[in-house]
């Protein structure tokens, strides 16, 4: 049995295809984010030394480019990013509720632990460790700009996390 191929079902065929092909090409992915900072030195230091991020530019470069864990990090220079969208913008002081940069340790122990030692590192205390009611061990901080970071754990390897 044959269907007989009318123009219209042609057509038709051909805008499905075209179609599902350009949604594939357009698919967005999360690539990374970016802190806008307003002293670049401080907080290449806070990140490099405290929490360990492998920053290799010098504390008076205008932006920071790193991929950590398959994710890009980027910090922009606030002045410099003002400049280059030729706009000003506002910043909040102190404490950031606008978002959170989460950071997985694979134990429970090692959420105390890590959280005692940025603190004494000079990192602003927001919640102490303290194990949630879905099982999670967490605990935030904020960096020398007010953004929040949590330090978290479901007491087992990265790896496992998520199974």
């Amino acid at each position: 049995r044959y269907i007989p191929l009318t123009l219209d079902i042609i057509i038709s065929v051909l805008e499905w295809i075209i179609s599902r092909k350009m949604s594939e090409d357009m698919h967005m992915r999360l690539d990374g984010f970016g802190i806008f900072v307003e002293d670049m030195a401080v907080m290449i230091r806070f990140y490099r030394d405290v929490l360990g991020f492998e920053i290799k530019e010098s504390e008076d470069t205008s932006n920071v480019y790193l991929v950590k864990d398959c994710t890009l990090f980027l910090f922009y220079g606030r002045k410099d990013f003002e400049a280059m969208t030729s706009r000003k913008y506002d910043y909040v002081k102190g404490l950031n509720g606008h978002f959170e940069l989460a950071l997985y340790v694979d134990t429970f122990d090692e959420v105390d632990a890590t959280y005692n030692r940025v603190i004494e590192q000079g990192a602003t205390s927001v919640l102490a460790p303290t194990t949630e009611p879905w099982g999670q061990r967490t605990c935030y901080i904020a960096d020398p700009e007010g953004n929040l970071i949590e330090i978290g754990s479901w007491d087992k390897p990265y790896e496992e996390k998520d199974l």
